[in-house]
């Protein structure tokens, strides 16, 4: 991160752990909204990269294409550890989001994009993560899809599911759902699925 505005005084910066993931340690101080400043302050942010997620949507069937994946993140915050979750990967550098998008997808789930829509861009959790992801609605044949995917150096073990979307958006209303790309993803088709439907199939 760089001070790119007046409003934000980055004191010192430095990088206080590198591993599977980095953390960066920031000493800073920022404008205040009655326009003096607060005091010196320590903040660290965890940097993993900036991501690309993918739901994928079959609109002939009316149907979605999800995984199951084990997180670490919901064992350690006692819950269960494996997520029904939408396509979703890190950007390497040199790839735009739409590359992302189409690789992922045949990775996580042996699936075709054959269609994207950009949904929304949003941070993760802001207070202590710079990452982003950027979300698309990916047009996919959903019959057949299946099986289990992903690599096996990154010791991935994905489980495809695919599910008329009103019973994901039942599951997402049961709390069923308890991660935030995969609830941002469903309440974005929810409310758009007529017009996309309209967009792809000209109904």
């Amino acid at each position: 991160m760089t001070d790119t505005t007046p409003d934000l005084d980055i004191l010192d910066h430095q990088t206080v752990y590198r591993g599977y993931f980095q953390i960066d340690r920031y000493r800073l101080r920022h404008r205040k909204f009655d326009g003096g400043w607060t005091d010196p302050m320590v903040r660290e942010v965890f940097e993993r990269g900036h991501a690309v997620g993918v739901l994928l949507y079959d609109p002939d069937r009316d149907a979605v294409v999800l995984i199951d994946q084990f997180r670490i993140g919901a064992a350690a915050a006692g819950r269960p550890a494996w997520l029904i979750e939408v396509v979703a990967g890190i950007i390497d550098p040199g790839e735009s989001d739409e590359d992302v998008a189409r690789r992922e997808t045949l990775e996580e789930a042996g699936c075709v994009v054959t269609d994207l829509v950009r949904a929304c861009d949003f941070l993760v959790s802001p207070g202590g993560t710079s990452e982003s992801i950027t979300l698309f609605c990916g047009r996919v044949a959903s019959d057949g899809a299946g099986g289990i995917h992903g690599l096996a150096h990154e010791h991935e073990d994905i489980r495809v599911r695919v599910m008329p979307v009103d019973e994901a958006l039942a599951l997402l209303d049961a709390n069923a759902i308890d991660n935030a790309t995969t609830i941002i993803a469903l309440a974005w088709l929810a409310r758009h699925r007529e017009s996309l439907r309209r967009q792809w199939l000209g109904a």
